[in-house]
């Protein structure tokens, strides 16, 4: 598991700008979607990914205790799948480019719908009635990525908790995106997983001083007891 660094000062940067340390603990379970992004044999799986990461395997626990408390509170559990097809090699050429032809031909065959990096992890808990969403660029809610926006807004979705691997690239990108999107956006330091510590932890900096919030596992689980314990009372 990374070791969670985040800075006093940033804390303090933090608790100026917007009054308290975390500015959306107050939230309505049944509007809320945890996404759960690229947790696949192809970024967990020796042999089979193209580009693993280790500590992801270690998250999956808080993963799934996160999505029984989301569940269980009335909210959505959304399994996000990334995906590279020959069609992305020809409109994503960029990244072909800064990638490599070998490294490119690894992540087709990784990544490709149908292989055995493309499946979920096998320890991960997902249900039938949870949501299940491909994207192709690192960003869920990029344009031209995914129908996820499209499939939150018809469910009254208006707060997204981030967790997933890596938590850098796909992770950050997404938050950020769901947050220019206009979604409430927390990303969860102990389930979300990068290459390094340092990587992990710059990451989340970025993401907590200018684009949303920041909890820990526990943290995020007792929130959402709270914020649920409290919806029938506010509702009467």
């Amino acid at each position: 598991m990374h070791r969670i660094s985040i800075p006093q000062q940033i804390i303090d940067q933090v608790v100026r700008a917007r009054g308290r340390e975390h500015v959306f603990e107050e939230f309505d379970p049944a509007k809320t979607a945890l996404l759960v992004v690229d947790m696949q044999n192809g970024f967990m799986m020796d042999g089979i990914g193209h580009s693993v990461c280790p500590v992801a395997r270690e998250i999956v626990p808080n993963i799934n205790r996160l999505a029984e408390s989301l569940r269980n509170s009335g909210g959505l559990v959304v399994w996000i799948h990334n995906a590279a097809t020959e069609e992305t090699l020809q409109s994503w050429s960029v990244r072909v480019e800064m990638d490599g032809p070998q490294r490119t031909l690894k992540r087709l065959e990784s990544m490709t719908p149908g292989s055995k990096g493309y499946e979920l992890w096998a320890s991960l808990s997902p249900r039938p009635d949870d949501l299940f969403i491909q994207k192709t660029r690192f960003s869920a809610f990029i344009q031209g990525s995914s129908n996820l926006e499209a499939e939150l807004r018809a469910r009254g979705i208006d707060t997204v908790i981030v967790t997933g691997t890596v938590t850098n690239i796909c992770c950050e990108s997404t938050a950020r995106d769901a947050m220019m999107r206009n979604f409430r956006t927390i990303m969860v330091t102990d389930a979300n997983a990068a290459m390094s510590d340092e990587l992990h932890n710059a990451s989340l900096i970025a993401f907590y001083v200018r684009f949303g919030d920041i909890m820990s596992t526990d943290h995020l689980i007792g929130v959402l007891n709270h914020n649920r314990a409290r919806a029938p009372a506010a509702a009467e």
